[in-house]
């Protein structure tokens, strides 16, 4: 999942330097959503391991 929040954070990057307003903000959005369903699931994952070792 960090990996697309990535390829759409270069997309919006890429899609700013040509111009292209609408679709770097709409990437960028993507971007920042899934970083942050990421972030989640990863204290999600880290909250669950320590649980299961005790």
């Amino acid at each position: 999942m960090l990996y697309y929040a990535l390829v759409f954070l270069i997309i919006a990057l890429i899609a700013g330097v040509l111009g292209f307003g609408g679709i770097a903000g709409a990437a960028t959005s993507i971007a920042q959503i899934l970083f942050f369903i990421f972030l989640a699931l990863l204290v999600i994952s880290l909250v669950v391991g320590l649980f299961r070792r005790v």
